[in-house]
């Protein structure tokens, strides 16, 4: 199977019309169609369920998009780290960064790397733990700046010298923002908003000493920001850290830290058995100097 034709079946896919899919790819529609046919012909599937003027995927297509579309990636990172073997340090580093206190920290770095050397591009991806690690797991990123805890029998990392402190957010108007921390029974009487990784709310949950079968959670999240207009409304609170908070730098927020006080770290983590094109092993490099330099 060769690359051109994942190329031509992704165009009909995007573009769900055969004439308009052959014109983007400057050949003719009759040979675009043939290879779409003799591509079903081998995978044995139909891909697409035809229409007089649509083409749209079936079952099937839409796993194969999926797949194409990584499989065309993941050719282009390694074609350029290929091309770094005998050549100054360039290329591009994937890299994912949660939205935390961290991330201002992972600025840095990349500021710094990119003045030694400029040839080097970053791709950067945001989301949660879970979609981070996904990426990582499907080898689509290079290392993600994640919040512990991390499954450690399945990462290298490194610790970053980044904590956060857990509290709740609310708006500035609200009765408890004048409080100076907020405890267990006072986190039961409220509509939460929580993260939506179980691994993190139980992290949380045992440290607080906290029921989860008691607390009223009205929504979980992947990101901060999809739960803003919902607090700024009012009668809504979520359980986060003080980076997401700091963030938003909204005048309108306000954040208690809970008692006890939790706090939690960073990583670094990249999988195991992986190998690192040159530009992300210098990164690595850099990263783990400036933690050694900040403990």
């Amino acid at each position: 199977m060769e690359t051109r034709v994942l190329k031509y079946f992704l165009m009909v896919a995007k573009t769900g019309n055969i004439t308009r899919a052959a014109n983007e790819l400057h050949v003719t529609q009759p040979t675009l169609s043939r290879q779409i046919m003799e591509l079903e012909k081998e995978l044995q599937t139909k891909l697409f369920i035809r229409q007089p003027r649509h083409m749209e995927l079936t079952k099937g297509g839409a796993l194969f998009q999926q797949r194409a579309q990584m499989i065309l990636t993941l050719l282009q990172q390694t074609t350029n780290d290929l091309q770094q073997q005998n050549t100054e340090l360039t290329g591009t580093i994937h890299l994912g960064c949660v939205e935390s206190s961290v991330s201002p920290f992972i600025g840095k770095l990349i500021k710094q790397f990119q003045q030694q050397y400029p040839a080097v591009k970053f791709a950067m991806f945001d989301g949660d733990g879970d979609t981070l690690r996904e990426q990582l797991d499907r080898g689509l990123i290079d290392m993600a700046a994640l919040i512990e805890p991390v499954e450690a029998a399945k990462y290298n990392y490194v610790v970053l010298p980044v904590k956060e402190t857990w509290g709740v957010m609310m708006r500035s108007d609200d009765a408890l923002a004048a409080r100076q921390q907020i405890n267990r029974a006072d986190i039961y009487k409220l509509p939460l908003i929580l993260t939506r990784r179980n691994i993190l709310r139980n992290d949380v949950s045992d440290v607080l000493g906290l029921d989860q079968n008691k607390l009223d959670v009205r929504m979980t999240i992947n990101l901060p920001m999809n739960s803003l207009q919902m607090i700024k409304q009012g009668g809504y609170y979520a359980l986060n850290i003080m980076g997401v908070y700091q963030n938003l730098n909204d005048h309108n927020l306000a954040f208690v830290p809970v008692t006890p006080t939790k706090t939690t770290g960073h990583v670094l983590a990249w999988r195991k058995n992986l190998v690192m094109s040159p530009a992300a092993e210098q990164f690595l490099q850099l990263v783990a100097a400036a933690t050694t330099d900040q403990q």
